[in-house]
């Protein structure tokens, strides 16, 4: 009977797309209410809690000293990993890492780091220490398009990182100072159901789409493309989306800017 009402509502999702209309009413264009609050882990040194509709993803900064990489030996490290938890979806499970948050934690990764948004120089405190940054994401709950939402809990928990002071080879993490990003990388993903592109898919919108593309951007600079489904896009599909990355850019940095 489940798979029924899934069938179903698969073809409804279909049959609202082909005329224009999605089961939410919005446009082709629109984020579902996006939700940013920082700080909320007080264990963390930058922390954020994000909602997208009814997505939520929550993202925890915390930073140890270690080794540099010997081809970077003047830098900081950065490391993203992303937990689907079993409570958030029907679809996750516990165990070792899945694919789909393998994916989300590389998507996010890639963006914040083409972005060079870190200014991973300033972490070196000592000959052979410095600073690791590890990001850690933990969906919560999830209803369609998590990379988005990862993504801006990421860049708003980097935003709000304050490090801590390194003195007589001790971590002193009651001593911090702020560290903003150079630069904050946002991500949009759309869709592709039929021959209709939209912005920002539920869930139930994804499990029909033919195709998924997520554009990571700066200020008139594209830092990351990622594509999933078998689906394909025209050249024009693609260069329309871009375009349309960048002004939705305005409208994600004005709420992370608010926060």
């Amino acid at each position: 009977m489940v798979m029924v009402i899934d069938e179903l509502k698969k073809a409804a999702v279909k049959d609202l797309i082909k005329t224009g209309k999605r089961m939410d009413g919005r446009s082709f264009d629109k984020y579902r209410d996006i939700v940013i609050k920082t700080n909320v882990i007080s264990a963390a040194e930058g922390s954020a809690d994000v909602t997208i509709g009814k997505s939520r993803v929550i993202a925890g900064v915390k930073l140890e000293i270690v080794e540099p990489f010997s081809d970077r030996p003047n830098e900081g490290t950065l490391t993203v990993g992303a937990d689907l938890l079993p409570t958030a979806h029907e679809t996750f499970e516990e165990g070792p890492p899945s694919p789909e948050s393998i994916e989300l934690a590389r998507v996010v990764d890639r963006g914040i780091r083409a972005a060079e948004c870190i200014d991973l120089k300033s972490l070196v405190v000592a000959e052979d220490k410095v600073w690791g940054v590890y990001v850690d994401i933990y969906v919560i709950d999830h209803d369609g398009n998590l990379i988005d939402t990862a993504m801006i809990a990421a860049t708003a928990a980097l935003n709000s990182m304050r490090v801590p002071t390194y003195r007589d080879e001790k971590v002193i993490r009651n001593e911090t100072k702020p560290m903003k990003l150079t630069v904050i990388p946002t991500a949009s993903t759309f869709v592709k159901i039929g021959d209709k592109i939209i912005l920002d898919p539920s869930y139930a919108e994804e499990i029909v789409a033919d195709a998924r593309i997520t554009y990571s951007v700066g200020d008139n600079m594209l830092y990351a493309i990622q594509k999933a489904g078998s689906g394909s896009f025209t050249r024009d599909e693609v260069m329309s989306m871009l375009d349309r990355s960048f002004e939705q850019r305005k409208y994600l940095l004005s709420l992370l800017e608010k926060v």
